[in-house]
């Protein structure tokens, strides 16, 4: 069985009464101003020796650039996301409230993709896109994933960009349409992470040992590829950086590490209580810096 028809009830009530419209909130012809990209200390190279030596103007424009390929990256994962929803739903009564949900999120992933599309568009005048193998690996997974591991999966993407754009939204240092962008992504986030929270109980319901060990590892391998994915070498050099050097300091980077396991500690407790947190996953995630 799906998720809790209850749920799901509640959470199209919320979306009847919170939904937001990117398109008539935010002005898009409007200035970009002098604001940053995304907070500056949620930089790849805050807290680095290279960080210290940008200037301002240098410091801004890195985090335009970082802030536009993450959206990039949210953009490809939201895209992965429909297609794991609309298999799973595909053969679900119309009438009940988890089909009319489902097409809900489906629908809010949709708005989400053309507004981070257009906000990356203001940011910079470059595309960034995942790395080839990771969009390969996208692809397999879009197609082969299954029960908890599509909707845990889910939630580590959802989770890891919420807790920047949380951080991001409140931010006055922040350019003003970027925190309009990230308050709208994360108030409707909120109720998928509620969803795929629901679904990764429900699916687990009855799982033995072997099934949970695999379902953890594949699931923290595909939180390293998100991970990995956000901030790639031709950021630095669309920047105007040292890309050698950058890449370098950006992965001895102690106090980003840091930022992402703590921000991440929920999720990890999480997976932790539904058997989703086995000693080969975890030492993927600390690989990745979330454990």
């Amino acid at each position: 069985m799906h998720g809790t028809d209850e749920t799901a009830r509640r959470l199209l009530d919320s979306s009847a009464r919170l939904s937001r419209d990117p398109e008539t909130e935010i002005d898009w012809e409007a200035p970009l101003g002098d604001g940053y990209g995304l907070s500056p200390e949620w930089s790849t190279l805050y807290g680095t020796a290279y960080w210290e030596e940008l200037n301002e103007a240098q410091r801004r424009e890195l985090t335009r650039h970082e802030a536009a390929s993450v959206a990039s990256t949210g953009i490809w994962f939201e895209l992965i996301l429909q297609q794991l929803i609309l298999r799973d739903v595909y053969s679900l009564n119309p009438a009940s409230a988890e089909f009319q949900w489902s097409l809900t999120e489906i629908a809010d992933e949709c708005r989400h993709s053309i507004m981070f599309a257009r906000l990356t568009g203001r940011l910079v005048d470059v595309e960034y896109r995942p790395r080839a193998l990771a969009r390969e690996l996208g692809r397999a997974f879009k197609t082969l994933a299954r029960g908890e591991t599509a909707y845990a999966a889910i939630l580590v993407a959802e989770e890891v960009l919420d807790v920047m754009q949380r951080d991001w939204m409140r931010d006055r240092r922040v350019a003003p349409m970027v925190r309009t962008v990230n308050h709208i992504h994360v108030v409707e986030e909120s109720r998928h992470m509620v969803f795929a929270r629901e679904e990764t109980r429900q699916r687990l319901v009855g799982a033995g040992g072997a099934r949970r060990w695999t379902s953890a590892l594949l699931i923290a391998v595909v939180a390293d590829v998100i991970l990995t994915s956000m901030v790639t070498r031709a950021v630095y050099a669309n920047a105007g950086l040292d890309a050698d050097r950058a890449v370098r300091e950006a992965r001895a980077n102690e106090h980003h590490r840091a930022l992402l396991r703590s921000s991440c500690a929920n999720l990890m407790d999480f997976l932790g209580e539904v058997g989703l947190l086995t000693p080969a996953a975890t030492r993927v995630y600390r690989r990745t810096g979330l454990r």
